[in-house]
């Protein structure tokens, strides 16, 4: 049997970082060599992350390119927006292929990045060659891409919901409506005033509405899966907080270009996704108990007044964003997808 290779861990503190690493101790042809912390001490991963606690026997570094390289072949990276564009050239220069967590390279656009996130794009190079990393949607560029730009929680659950209806041409390509829930988890670790306990709890809210990060990157991919349809597409994405650990759940309101029938467009979505394993179409009304702690998406679809409603759930933190990321990893290693992840 071939030794295990190496993978990096750039970023370990946080609740996809701890999820990464719970996945990666399963998978049999990786081993987790490197860890890093931007935390002043050197913190140990079971410190950090007390339920890894006589499983994995790592102290976390501070960055440093070279000793990740001579370690590791691949790295992911679970940094704030706008961190990881400070180091994956390095990385890359290294020979070192990078799986990033992060929303640095999933808009192609710099001015689109630099108007969205409030920060010049330092790495307009690595931003051109980087590959949407959504399986289910670009697979066949997965396998030899060097730098992966792994989708988050709202944007998997939205693109996933749409891309069948879009790429079919069923549905006007403006008027979208997503109406969208996250648990707490998908704000981060780092402590905030919204996500206190007794701010959020027993509380359903709304927040940036009209100017949310994602509306963009949701835009891009579907106008992409819609290629030489003519109009671009153009969501109108609101997010919600609930007071849950984990979760997504999207219900996504289309109009149709003609009548729709309900039981045509579950036939469609069902061969659509034949060939992911971590779709589920499904007959009844999905939630999120139903797809947390798995790498799965659960999704149907209801023809309403003349409209179009697609709902759609999956755990925030593995297939919107762990999980996803060990897919990539499987496919360009050439191992069976669903390696680690079932």
């Amino acid at each position: 049997m071939a030794s295990p290779i190496g993978v990096a861990i750039v970023g370990a503190s946080g609740y996809a970082a701890r999820e990464l690493i719970q996945i990666l101790l399963k998978h049999p042809g990786v081993k987790i060599t490197t860890a890093t912390s931007r935390q002043d001490e050197a913190p140990r991963l079971d410190a950090l992350h007390p339920s890894l606690a006589k499983r994995i026997d790592l102290t976390c570094e501070t960055f440093d390119a070279d000793r990740i390289a001579e370690k590791a072949a691949f790295a992911f990276l679970a940094l704030p927006h706008t961190a990881s564009m400070a180091v994956v050239p390095a990385l890359r220069e290294r020979n070192v292929k990078v799986i990033d967590l992060s929303a640095d390279y999933r808009l192609t656009d710099p001015q689109v990045y630099e108007d969205w996130y409030g920060h010049a794009h330092t790495d307009v190079a690595g931003l051109g060659s980087a590959v949407y990393g959504l399986p289910e949607l670009f697979r066949d560029r997965i396998p030899t891409a060097g730098l992966i730009a792994n989708p988050g929680c709202y944007t998997s659950t939205s693109i996933l919901a749409l891309a069948p209806l879009v790429a079919e041409n069923l549905i006007e390509r403006t008027g979208v409506v997503i109406d969208a829930k996250s648990g707490v988890s998908g704000a981060g670790r780092s402590p905030k005033l919204t996500t206190h306990f007794p701010e959020c709890n027993e509380s359903f809210s709304a927040y940036s509405v009209g100017r949310h990060r994602h509306t963009p990157e949701i835009d891009q991919i579907l106008t992409t899966v819609a290629a030489g349809q003519g109009e671009a597409v153009e969501v109108i994405f609101t997010p919600h907080l609930v007071p849950m650990d984990r979760g997504i759940f999207a219900t996504i309101y289309a109009v149709p270009r003609q009548a729709a029938v309900e039981h045509d467009l579950l036939d469609l979505y069902r061969s659509f996704y034949a060939d992911s394993p971590f779709v589920r179409v499904v007959n009844h009304l999905p939630a999120t108990k139903d797809s947390a702690y798995t790498n799965y998406c659960d999704l149907t679809v209801r023809v309403v007044r003349g409209r179009i409603v697609v709902l759609a759930c999956l755990d925030n933190l593995i297939k919107g964003a762990s999980g996803v990321a060990v897919q990539n990893l499987n496919l360009m290693l050439g191992c069976p997808e669903e390696t680690a992840l079932i």
